[in-house]
């Protein structure tokens, strides 16, 4: 089968997506909004557009538009049928309305959690991005440690995304950290690892104690799914269906205030134990991804 992928930007997940679809006979072209997030103007989507339009002669099956905002640069060609992902602050951010007017316009949609699909009044597909578990596993903390530098007698709580993020809601951990500090005698640093080559992060989500995750809003998080494949502990708001991920896993929780979200890290970090989130990933792997996307592919088709 021949697709033609329109991405807004090429991230390390994406790149996992078509080397899983090309493993498994996809052939593959992609065709990616031009400038970076923060700088594109309405001049790079009609670029971006009539790009699309020109490669769309070729002989491709399906056109997947992977986030909302590459939907009607793909819905606008009309030629080929059209398969829109949704990854999450597309459809639950400010541009929401541009996800979900997409939607019905589209052959199928996938999206990355149950959660997600409850904003839509339509049948989709429910995906998870995959995860790449012979990267993502479990490994020695010490030696986990020792490769990324950090301190041993320390506990580490890991926030893996830029601080300067507003969704990710550094503050609360920030001050969920500060409150539990002021409840155990060993310290404690809260670590925001981001930019750093996606290879690395199984080293820090191995060297960490727990993952704290803050988030005001997700699809289904990509660290929590990295995190239970290395049974690293996950603290998290409740956000992108990761209640119900989460909760057949020890040593993980959900929570919904403040002061809970400081009490379950504390028992974490005391009971210095990893989870048994690895357990529950077996539907997350790259392989099952591919295959339920080629079955929507084929659905699509018909």
């Amino acid at each position: 089968m021949n697709i033609l992928n329109l991405v807004t930007t090429e991230s390390s997940f994406f790149e996992k997506q078509v080397k899983a679809l090309e493993e498994n006979g996809c052939t593959v072209n992609t065709i990616s909004v031009p400038g970076t997030a923060n700088e594109r103007r309405p001049i790079d989507y009609l670029k971006f557009y009539l790009k699309t339009l020109r490669s769309v002669s070729r002989q491709y099956d399906i056109i997947h538009a992977n986030y909302g905002l590459t939907a009607p640069a793909a819905i606008a060609q009309p030629t080929r049928p059209v398969v829109l992902s949704l990854w999450g602050s597309d459809l639950m951010g400010p541009s929401n309305w541009v996800s979900k007017y997409s939607t019905k316009l589209c052959n199928e949609v996938i999206v990355m959690s149950d959660e997600m699909a409850y904003e839509l009044e339509q049948d989709v597909n429910v995906i998870p991005h995959g995860v790449d578990m012979s990267q993502f596993k479990p490994i020695p903390q010490a030696k986990a440690q020792k490769s990324v530098g950090w301190d041993s007698e320390t506990a580490h709580v890991l926030f893996p995304y830029d601080p300067n993020r507003e969704v990710k809601n550094y503050p609360l951990a920030e001050r969920v950290v500060k409150m539990v500090n002021s409840k155990l005698s060993n310290p404690i640093v809260l670590e925001p690892v981001y930019g750093v080559d996606h290879k690395d992060m199984p080293l820090y989500m191995n060297a960490a104690d727990a993952l704290l995750l803050t988030s005001r809003r997700e699809g289904f998080p990509n660290s929590v799914k990295e995190a239970m494949s290395c049974n690293l502990p996950v603290i998290s708001t409740e956000v992108g269906g990761v209640r119900d991920r989460l909760n057949p896993v020890e040593n993980s929780y959900v929570c919904t205030s403040e002061p809970e979200l400081a009490a379950r890290l504390a028992e974490v970090l005391v009971s210095n134990e990893r989870s048994n989130g690895r357990k529950y990933t077996k539907d997350l792997s790259l392989e099952k991804m591919a295959d339920d996307i080629i079955e929507v592919y084929e659905q699509a088709v018909k």
